[in-house]
């Protein structure tokens, strides 16, 4: 029987204190309110009980996580090293070795035959710490100084310091309470980055003079609407740093020239609400990715001297259903990156020399129906040649130089599996019907010759929020389930971007439904397919990902026979309520605000803390990181609490939370790797295997 145990391991009994909440005429009682006290040694105490008590439950698969440990460790190619990159007359590469938990940064100057020049060694940086990840990692122009950027908390704060590379030791510049972006001014002696307020929301960017003191850095903006998070990169050109300032359905984007960074940021077009735009620089001219007129976006261009609206030019007009997603622009073309028919495709324009307009384009063919492709590091500007990174569920991570001119692929690397082999693997492409008749694709991995009789194993995973798409990309631990027998599965449901925008606004606020049902539409045509029956179907997500576990197992507890729900955002009605809370108010336009009525009741109908019942649910893992600025840890917690309180079934309800980090979980590559052991291990008893 799944999850044999000692019977006298009992799991934690927190108190019930009874709080009232009170919106709009409607009453909550919430009996685990009290738990959102961080400081409290009570709350503290609790979270090591209830690990203690996973230990315990799970203390019978011990032997199975270190099995699967070792397979995964043993899968990937421990000492290692990237694609080489070159960048002003350097190669630089990051590298592993057997081992180390972090990578080593690297370079070598004018070949990959010169000696190699370490830049920064992650697992010194880590020594004495449970946790360690780098946030930013930029070159200085004339690449003689390196500012990066750390956390040892795994809260999302970190510290930029800066190295001579000539001499190896850090200046005595350090920034503290810094967030994501960082960008070098063209004159090496200055560089941008944001901060972030008390909702942990990126709002402020900075100039700093090297030699100087943190607190006499030039404020370059502050932005002071809650909805907005403030954002920095520098074009492909490295001509200017943009000063992105977004909310979930608005941008701006603000100009500062790399040369003049004392400059005043130029507006390319005030905010407006619902516009969103992305630019990238070539010539004399801006190129701006713009939902304007063009839900599934358009490009056009504008002048560098006067880049308004009033200004614009079309290059590519609207397609619909075809969401233009990315942008990159190279001195003689232009990248496009787009959803169609729920998958990436890649367009080329080749560019008139010296002029906003087109030469001639082409599609970029892949060999796969579906795949997974992005943009790879692509420091020049100057090429022809454009870095790819591709992959499939049965494709290893790939690295090419496309060949923009020849429309030729060069290999660069491929991700090595020890004794693997992508042949003894079938990919496929289902479509599941909504209930509202809308056509889901659901994409999938096994072994050839798996019979589809329903006696398999399935997992299946989504995400389904922000219009964020969830690719199917290659990941080598999952081979430790498919070997298994597992079927593993992704369903592409509303609430992504996969078949265009309208998927994403179909998902959304008072569509928010549609995300949920969407996901059950799927694990129904994997069962009726004959991939996998319910007592065999488990299912993961993670954060949003975490709420939609939440949502359907509420819907559908038959369906499932076990669930993860990572770092979940749980108490949808009390943490959107909260504008204390980090970065709630940035969330209204995805979820609604519960100020007003009617999203309110929407809300409180799908919220997975408030619509828990007394009936069967399946074996649930919920994970937590104590540190998380995202989902706070109380979100997990209280939902088992209250899971296990009113639940009819004997079935094992499991929190986990790491004491040592954040939203992402672990740092190190090992422990990351022991925290995926657990979760298979999990999943495996689930569906009664035991190995």
């Amino acid at each position: 029987m799944p999850f044999s145990y000692a019977s006298d391991v009992q799991p934690p009994q927190p108190p019930r204190r009874p709080t009232r909440l009170v919106a709009h005429g409607d009453v909550r009682i919430d009996d685990y309110y009290w738990m959102r006290d961080r400081t409290s040694q009570e709350v503290l105490d609790h979270l090591a009980a209830e690990n203690a008590y996973a230990a315990a439950v799970m203390q019978s698969t011990e032997d199975l996580q270190e099995r699967l440990f070792q397979e995964m460790r043993g899968r990937i190619k421990e000492t290692d090293m990237t694609a080489p990159v070159e960048d002003g007359g350097f190669w630089y590469y990051e590298r592993t070795v057997q081992g180390l938990n972090y990578p080593i940064y690297c370079r070598r100057a004018g070949s990959m035959e010169a000696a190699e020049e370490i830049l920064l060694d992650v697992n010194t940086l880590a020594e004495g710490h449970e946790f360690c990840e780098i946030g930013n990692f930029r070159m200085s122009t004339d690449h003689r100084l390196l500012a990066y950027s750390y956390d040892i908390d795994g809260n999302e704060s970190y510290t930029i310091v800066v190295k001579d590379l000539a001499t190896g030791e850090l200046l005595a510049d350090r920034i503290a309470g810094a967030y994501y972006g960082l960008e070098w001014a063209a004159d090496n002696g200055s560089f941008f980055y944001t901060t972030f307020d008390a909702a942990h929301r990126p709002d402020k960017v900075w100039r700093h003079v090297l030699g100087s003191e943190q607190s006499a850095d030039a404020l370059v903006h502050h932005e002071q609407d809650e909805r907005f998070f403030a954002t920095l990169f520098k074009t492909r050109s490295g001509h200017f740093i943009v000063v992105h300032l977004r909310s979930n359905v608005t941008t701006e984007s603000r100009v500062i020239p790399a040369a003049a960074p004392e400059s005043a940021p130029q507006v390319i077009s005030a905010r407006r609400q619902g516009h969103e735009y992305y630019i990238d620089h070539r010539g004399d001219a801006f190129y701006i990715l713009t939902n304007d007129n063009a839900e599934d976006f358009r490009i056009v261009t504008a002048p560098v001297a006067t880049p308004g609206p009033e200004a614009w030019r079309e290059l590519v007009s609207e397609q619909a259903g075809v969401l233009l997603d990315e942008i990159a622009a190279f001195r003689d073309h232009l990248v496009i990156f787009a959803w169609s028919g729920g998958v990436k495709r890649v367009q080329v324009l080749r560019l008139v020399p010296d002029a906003a307009a087109i030469a001639e384009e082409h599609s970029v063919s892949f060999p796969e129906e579906s795949y997974a492709v992005y943009l790879a590091e692509n420091p020049l500007f100057d090429t022809a040649a454009v870095r790819l990174l591709y992959a499939s569920l049965k494709t290893p991570p790939t690295t090419y130089a496309y060949d923009m001119a020849g429309r030729t692929f060069t290999l660069l690397k491929q991700e090595e599996i020890a004794n693997y082999n992508p042949d003894d693997y079938e990919t496929h492409r289902l479509w599941a019907t909504a209930p509202d008749g809308i056509q889901v694709p659901v994409s999938l991995v096994c072994r050839k010759g798996t019979a589809l009789d329903g006696s398999s194993p399935c997992l299946l995973y989504s995400y389904g929020s922000y219009g964020a798409s969830t690719e199917p990309f290659f990941r080598p631990n999952r081979l430790s389930l498919i070997e298994r027998g597992f079927v593993f599965a992704v369903a592409h449901i509303r609430g992504g971007s996969e078949m265009g925008r309208a998927w994403y606004e179909n998902g959304k606020l008072l569509n928010k439904r549609n995300t949920f049902t969407d996901f059950v539409a799927a694990a129904e045509t994997l069962v009726n397919a004959g991939y996998t029956r319910p007592d065999k179907l488990v299912i993961m997500g993670r954060s949003a990902g975490g709420l939609l576990m939440g949502a359907v197992t509420n819907l559908r507890p038959d369906l499932f026979a076990g669930v993860i729900a990572g770092v979940p955002f749980m108490d949808v009605v009390t943490t959107m309520q909260d504008t204390s809370i980090p970065l709630t108010v940035t969330e209204f336009e995805e979820w609604g605000n519960p100020a007003d009525p009617v999203y309110y009741a929407y809300m409180k109908a799908y919220s997975p803390y408030d619509n828990l019942e007394r009936k069967v649910y399946p074996a649930i893992l919920a994970t937590a990181g104590l540190h998380d600025p995202r989902v706070s840890y109380w979100e997990p917690a209280k939902y088992v609490a209250r899971l296990r309180q009113i639940k009819t079934d004997a079935n094992v309800v499991l929190l986990k939370t790491n004491m040592d980090a954040g939203h992402g979980g672990a740092s190190g590559r090992y422990d990351y790797l022991r925290e995926t052991a657990f979760e298979f291990a999990f999943l495996l008893n689930a569906v009664g295997l035991e190995d």
